[in-house]
């Protein structure tokens, strides 16, 4: 029993981390009513997503080579330091100018918290725990995602409007770095894989692992323009007030996580192949139906289909990545963190096409085509043996 105990003192402020790390989806509410507070266009505001994710692509593999030097757990505490002090901007100024820097701090704590966490995980848990422990913090970070919209909605009837999401997440964000600092932690004396610049990006010369890496691109671009988009869109099909327009969200995030769980056990029974084709085929069906109706829950069921399609898409692609060069694990992990700076491509195209066709229609039909990219990806998954 005491043993139990023990493990559950030092795993439990770990996987609290995963809940930080869900934070930078509240990005979708927060350029929307930035954009709503200081009257800005789209492909203006839009540059916050911008800030955010470009660090991913000049962090992961620097933080790589910090977790060598620092450890896991400083590493992780680092990250937990720059939620904190993202937070806490917009509480001292808020302006468009302040925002910026918040979400440029929460992308670098978010980069260097993707990067570090689930190798800190491995110091807490034993090998035939890992997968399942790795899958209940994603579950973790999916609560996060689908509370955010509903906080937001619920603070913007409040004196201090739907800002309260930002003392709120820094409070939460110091508790975390509270908790863990006195987490007595043993990290294990492995052998740093040592992670750097050339090695990684020479991964690319191979054409396979560059499609996939385009594909983590498109993904995570796809989605977060779809966290940004959303909510504009419900706007301007079905009159809705952007606080409750927010709450669209939730379900996007909600489906998400539902369909993570369904895709677990569904995986078991059918090949990673199929099952990519079908996660795609059903995203892109949400896609298209969401453009021909007006009616808020038909709306609603349509991003839920979305959500259920693209759910499991990430995890495919990582997976395959490091299947098809296991001897560089490491490496892979870092490029395909590198990545998720696709969040900061894809929404900057959408504002300047939003801008140009005054309306949130132009940006779900962008999503659909930068999603057709999914399907050209189909070809290159490998062939499954008989």
């Amino acid at each position: 029993m005491n043993n139990r105990k023990n493990a559950l003192v030092v795993l439990l402020p770990v996987m609290f981390g995963f809940f930080i790390m869900g934070f930078v989806d509240i990005i979708g509410m927060a350029v929307n009513h930035v954009k709503e507070d200081f009257t800005l266009s789209d492909s203006m505001v839009n540059l916050i997503s911008m800030s955010c994710f470009l660090w991913f692509l000049i962090l992961a593999i620097p933080t790589g080579m910090l977790m060598n030097r620092i450890g896991r757990k400083n590493t992780v505490l680092a990250s937990f330091l720059c939620h904190v002090v993202a937070m806490a901007v917009p509480l001292i100024s808020y302006s468009f100018g302040s925002m910026l820097v918040a979400f440029t701090l929460v992308g670098i704590g978010n980069t260097i918290l993707q990067v570090s966490m689930n190798p800190l995980v491995t110091d807490v848990v034993s090998e035939q725990k890992l997968t399942g422990t790795l899958t209940l913090g994603q579950f973790i970070k999916a609560i996060c995602s689908f509370l955010g919209p509903i906080i937001v909605s619920w603070a913007a009837g409040l004196v201090f409007g739907w800002k309260l999401i930002f003392p709120i997440y820094a409070v939460l964000s110091l508790l975390a770095l509270i908790w863990l600092y006195f987490a007595p932690i043993e990290e294990r004396k492995v052998e740093a894989a040592k992670v750097s610049f050339r090695p990684t990006f020479d991964l690319l010369k191979d054409k396979v692992i560059l499609l996939y890496f385009i594909g983590i691109l498109v993904l995570v671009g796809v989605d977060v323009g779809m966290n940004m988009t959303f909510p504009k869109f419900l706007q301007e099909r079905c009159g809705l007030a952007l606080n409750k327009a927010d709450l669209g969200n939730s379900v996007y995030f909600l489906a998400r996580t539902v369909g993570a769980f369904a895709g677990g056990v569904l995986m078991l029974k059918f090949s990673e192949k199929l099952f990519y084709v079908g996660s795609v085929v059903v995203a892109m069906a949400g896609l298209l139906l969401m453009l021909a109706g007006s009616n808020l829950v038909y709306i609603l069921i349509c991003v839920a289909i979305f959500g259920l399609g693209y759910a499991n898409l990430f995890s495919i692609i990582f997976g395959l990545s490091r299947k098809r060069v296991p001897e560089k694990a490491n490496e892979v992990s870092a490029l395909l963190v590198a990545g998720i700076c696709g969040g900061a491509v894809i929404p900057s195209i959408i504002g300047f096409v939003t801008d140009s066709f005054h309306t949130q229609v132009a940006a779900i039909v962008l999503l659909s085509v930068a999603w057709s990219y999914m399907f050209f990806l189909i070809t290159k998954l490998p062939k499954e043996k008989a």
